[in-house]
């Protein structure tokens, strides 16, 4: 993307204008924390939001996030729509394409993840409509030699004092000319027409029909569709290879070797896969050939002597544990995980001499140009990249690997390619969820209050390969998520060791969130337990510094019933989280039989401050919890002579709908920022049900999956 440095606005907005074409583009400067007033030596116009509002009166919004189910095609233009006064129903929206102006400034990259969408956006984006909006009436008020104060906006037209009236349309080449105003007054949370209520989200009526289109549905002209042969060994590559059955088969166009692998290039999908399967490959499969799982937990445990970085420090550990009347001690382990979304890998690549397109689902669209350009040689500018829907992600697409098989394929054969894996591809090829050993110690004083907690984590580190320069000092920030107790505990120790276990590893849903508050909150049952308490009591009484946690977790007790009757055979637990802003708290009901553990019901309040839509807030409880309920009860990937033993739903189970619990949400009406939603639910689960196992059956299950055989 050209750079902005040394344009002027109006320039900027006037060359936007001319490369749309059918309309006109506003662009919005947004003010920031660093930015220098307008006219400042240094200073550039740097657009964070886009409306583009046509001559045919159309408006569409860009949305900077990657739609993958969570719910941000509709929450982000809400955000806009409701400070431009247009009607939401009436608008477009586009997926952004790469640039620095879409950067998310809470991750530092144009990445989907960590729970961050509407609360990175939800003051900047509103700013944004609202500086449109103070431009449009401007440009109304000039029109007809009126005081702007006497013009109002409305469902995308600006009426005037005497009953004038113009559409944005017809104000938008005007409005353009004008200064960008910084300084914009916001509705107040109560006073809005959209955002809070609980709006009909606006991908869904495409997603009904047919019409949306997800990666594995892109074509292109004179598109050939590709396979890949991956060594079953990650990381491994090809020692020899005789291609001639595949080549001769029905459709095959091209065979070529690619970085990780072979891909047959044919007609049809089913050709290519039926053609790939032919390949006679004989693998070099590195290092990795002797990996095994016995052999990762039992390096992972000796690692786990080590000392570790500490990433808190508060009171005197030692010293408080000198003085215990009691001492608790436990240590936890959590496997690797797949991501299983449900659609596959897949990329679509269009490599000429002088562009290349490339199009498909990615939650990291700066990251997939950037790879695109290295792996053709082209200018960053040569290179375009169109987001489509994604059938999930949970952080799997911020990694870019397929996108680069894809690219590479086209460049090798020159013409459009689209690459799809298939499921068994896609769950032994993964960048796994980071298995983790977690080590706790705590002491409790004679009234069975802990007065001392130590947590030592030993794991993998994603951010380590992906972004080296976070890792600071040997903690990697994105570990220890959630490791630090919010409870009022006077000492307190926590420390990281970062192991590699030669299995690659990315980020997850709630990334270490569901690694540490399963460690955290199981011990806080087993203090509970060793200090004669009530669960719920035991925390209750360590959050008076934490009133929002403190009033999640009454809420989910009281609206659970807790500690009143339960059916026969029907037992309770309980588990709190701060992440990603958010409070909560939940209450799972179980039952179990044999070495059956059913989850009936799960009561969850959560505190996320303003919502943008409660629908979707909703919408995202259900999924999350239901997506780490299948993680608690079935989730492992396990490794055999280097490979993953796990090859689709039949041996990597998630949770079918008759195994779905009832779900019962509690959302606290906050003026609190907002915060995240699409994550916590996953990562608390774990612990509440694992607490609820342990009133059920007396034995505690201290490693996930939960299996009582």
């Amino acid at each position: 993307m050209e750079s902005l440095e040394g344009r002027s606005r109006r320039e900027f907005l006037k060359t936007s204008a001319a490369a749309g074409g059918a309309g006109l583009i506003l662009g919005i400067v947004l003010p920031d924390a660093h930015a220098q007033p307008a006219g400042a030596p240094g200073a550039a116009a740097m657009p964070n939001a886009w409306v583009k509002i046509g001559r045919d009166n159309s408006i569409t919004i860009l949305s900077a996030r990657s739609e993958m189910g969570q719910g941000v095609y509709t929450a982000l233009p809400t955000l806009v729509a409701e400070e431009l006064e247009v009607d939401l129903a009436k608008i477009k929206v586009e997926i952004a394409p790469p640039g620095e102006v879409y950067i998310n400034a809470m991750l530092g990259g144009q990445i989907t993840g960590g729970s961050t969408s509407v609360p990175e956006a939800y003051d900047k984006l509103r700013i944004a409509g609202a500086q449109a909006r103070t431009m449009l009436v401007a440009a109304a008020a000039l029109r007809w030699g009126v005081d702007a104060s006497a013009c109002r906006a409305h469902d995308g037209t600006v009426q005037g004092p005497g009953g004038e009236r113009a559409t944005y349309g017809e104000l938008a080449e005007a409005a353009s000319q004008l200064p960008v105003p910084l300084d914009v007054k916001l509705k107040a949370h109560k006073d809005s027409r959209y955002v809070g209520k609980p709006i009909k989200r606006l991908d869904t009526p495409n997603k009904t029909n047919g019409s949306a289109e997800f990666g594995i549905d892109v074509k292109l002209p004179g598109m050939l569709y590709a396979s890949l042969a991956q060594c079953p060994v990650i990381g491994g590559k090809v020692a020899s290879l005789d291609v001639a059955k595949a080549r001769s088969m029905p459709g095959v166009k091209h065979v070529v070797q690619v970085t990780d692998g072979v891909a047959v290039v044919a007609d049809s999908w089913w050709q290519a896969k039926v053609a790939r399967d032919a390949l006679d490959i004989n693998w070099d499969e590195g290092v990795s050939g002797s990996l095994s799982s016995e052999g990762i937990a039992s390096a992972l445990k000796a690692a786990a002597a080590k000392a570790g970085a500490v990433f808190k420090k508060q009171g005197d550990f030692d010293a408080g544990m000198k003085g215990a009347a009691k001492t608790v001690e436990a240590a936890y382990e959590l496997p690797f995980l797949a991501h299983a979304p449900m659609e596959p890998m897949n990329f679509t690549a269009d490599v000429r001499k002088d562009s290349c397109l490339i199009c498909g689902p990615t939650q990291f669209q700066q990251l997939a140009a950037g790879v695109a350009a290295q792996v053709t040689g082209l200018k960053p500018e040569q290179i375009t990249v169109r987001t489509t829907f994604l059938g999930g992600g949970f952080g799997r697409r911020i990694d870019v690997d397929f996108i680069v098989q894809a690219v590479e394929i086209s460049k090798a054969v020159g013409a459009p390619v689209k690459l799809l894996w298939t499921r068994e591809d896609d769950m032994t090829h993964d960048f796994y969820r980071p298995t983790s050993y977690h080590q706790l110690r705590a002491a409790l004083d004679a009234q069975g209050r802990p007065v001392a907690l130590k947590y030592h984590m030993t794991s993998p580190s994603v951010t380590s390969r992906l972004f080296p320069p976070v890792v600071k000092d040997g903690v990697d920030p994105f570990m220890t998520e959630a490791a630090a107790v919010p409870y009022d505990i006077p000492n307190q120790l926590a420390d990281v060791v970062i192991h590699d276990t030669g299995v690659r590893v990315g980020y997850w849903r709630s990334v270490s969130h569901a690694l540490n508050a399963f460690a955290n909150e199981s011990f806080m049952d087993e203090l509970a337990l060793a200090a004669g308490k009530d669960p719920c009591e035991f925390r209750r009484s360590l959050l008076d510094n934490k009133p929002r946690l403190k009033h999640v977790l009454e809420l989910a007790a009281q609206s659970a019933g807790w500690g009143k009757p339960l059916p026969a055979g029907r037992y309770r637990g309980i588990a709190l989280m701060e992440g990603y802003g958010t409070s909560m708290a939940q209450v799972a009901e179980v039952s179990v039989q044999g070495e059956t553990v059913r989850v009936h019901r799960v009561v969850v309040a959560a505190d996320l401050g303003k919502m943008v839509n409660p629908n979707i807030v909703r919408q995202q409880l259900e999924g999350s919890i239901i997506y780490g309920l299948s993680a608690v009860l079935y989730g492992e990937i396990t490794l055999r002579n280097g490979r993953v033993q796990q090859s689709n739903f039949h041996d990597y189970q998630v949770v079918r709908m008759p195994e779905s619990p009832t779900i019962e949400m509690h959302l606290v009406d906050s003026d609190e920022k907002p915060a995240g939603i699409g994550e916590p639910g996953t990562a608390l689960i774990g612990p509440t049900v694992a607490n609820a196992v342990f009133a059920a059956t007396g034995k505690r299950l201290r490693r996930l999956p939960l299996r009582l055989a």
